[in-house]
């Protein structure tokens, strides 16, 4: 399945030109590679997202092309969830 659309199914990002902005912009990598939209995405691979301040990386647990709204979280289970240092916290 492509990254855009498995990011819109799983609601990990909620509209599907705005999965493809992100990954268009290198703000989300598969297994540590950056990835665009049209990327395959497979089971058990692990999606890092980067949202404004924080990255949330997740693994594929299941591929589906249309879920309801409680479903969506039964395919892919979070691994982590890091803060981002802003950059006044850097010094810079």
């Amino acid at each position: 399945m492509r990254l855009d659309k498995f990011l819109k199914v799983s609601r990990l990002i909620k509209r599907r030109t705005v999965a493809k902005d992100v990954s268009e912009q290198g703000r989300v990598w598969i297994n540590g590679r950056e990835a665009k939209a049209s990327s395959t995405v497979k089971v058990g691979d692990e999606l890092t997202i980067q949202y404004g301040q924080k990255n949330v990386t997740v693994r594929v647990e299941r591929i589906a092309d249309t879920t309801r709204k409680d479903e969506a979280g039964e395919l892919y289970t979070l691994v982590r969830e890091e803060q981002r240092p802003r950059e006044n916290d850097l010094g810079w």
